[in-house]
């Protein structure tokens, strides 16, 4: 049977293992033993930050549409208050037509929170197929896409802290084969990846969003996500590879300082981070900044030149 799922992760685990590839070889080539799983672990490092950077461009979008969706608010809730207890077929589309139109005027979508993390999905998706398929290729001289069979046998036999790059929680767990050093960082990384998703969500919620979205429904939505989506990869992180707890780890931690820096350098207008902004400038004697555009000042003060006096103008008299 075709495996419509695994024909489309096949050139994203090429690019994966090819990534993880070259920063194996490099950190190599550095000095590093070829078959310690430090150096894997580097590689995997390596991966996350690769990934990340081309994604810069996806972030900055990301921004952007998340500005527009909090200033649509207000607008979005005069919509809601027009159609509010019609709910015939016709004004249920008139409403959803005008929804459309607000969202292509502010230039944002419902999804564009989502854009990130759905781009990284499938490397998340081809990382764990390759880390959980080592064993199966090792057993039967195989190599994982850009991993040659020696590669594969290498980091088959990877360990940090004793525990397999490759071994799960889970799986060790059925099988019988329990390893404590397996189940000991399998549990600390987890709870790495889980608390760092979380604080990641709390402080955009906390720090970065104006009065009217924290009163808007699409809040309500982001403060469900805040608990299910840790709760999910907590759970769903029993059955991963060690070494995609690495990676999706790395990833948060990545998360949480782009995030931190946006919220410091680039609050949302109207946001208490926005506030305190306002209120670093006005210590540093610098102007405030509008509520519309970054680098728009709020007033601006002419001072005259010194040493200058304005001359008084002649008045015209009548002619005699």
């Amino acid at each position: 049977m075709f495996d419509f799922f695994g024909a489309i992760l096949t050139p994203f685990k090429w690019l994966v293992s090819w990534i993880m590839v070259l920063f194996h070889d490099a950190f190599t080539f550095l000095g590093l033993p070829s078959a310690s799983g430090w150096t894997w672990t580097l590689s995997i490092i390596g991966l996350v930050l690769v990934i990340r950077a081309a994604l810069i461009p996806v972030f900055v979008k990301q921004i952007k549409a998340q500005r527009g969706m909090q200033a649509l608010q207000p607008d979005m809730k005069k919509l809601q208050a027009k159609y509010k207890g019609k709910t015939d077929q016709l004004s249920r589309q008139a409403m959803a037509q005008e929804q459309m139109a607000l969202y292509k005027e502010h230039g944002t979508n419902p999804f564009s929170a989502c854009l990130p993390m759905l781009i990284q999905m499938p490397f998340f998706f081809s990382l764990f197929q390759v880390l959980s398929g080592v064993a199966h290729a090792n057993a039967t001289n195989q190599g994982i896409g850009a991993l040659t069979h020696d590669q594969v046998q290498q980091f088959d036999k990877a360990e940090i802290f004793g525990a397999p790059l490759s071994a799960a929680f889970l799986p060790q767990v059925q099988g019988g084969d329990v390893t404590a050093s397996v189940i000991i960082l399998s549990v600390l990384m987890i709870c790495a990846m889980t608390a760092s998703q979380f604080i990641t969500q709390k402080q955009i919620m906390s720090k970065n969003m104006s009065e009217d979205a924290m009163a808007s429904p699409f809040m309500r939505q982001q403060k469900m996500m805040l608990y299910v989506l840790p709760l999910v990869f907590g759970i769903g992180g029993i059955n991963f590879p060690i070494g995609v707890l690495i990676y999706w780890t790395t990833t948060n931690l990545w998360t949480m300082g782009q995030q931190f820096f946006v919220i410091r350098r680039m609050p949302t207008p109207g946001s208490p981070a926005y506030r305190e902004y306002q209120q670093r400038r006005a210590a540093k004697g610098l102007p405030l900044l509008s509520a519309g555009r970054k680098s728009e000042p709020v007033a601006e003060v002419v001072v005259e030149p010194k040493g200058q006096r304005q001359q008084p103008q002649r008045k015209n008299r009548k002619k005699k």
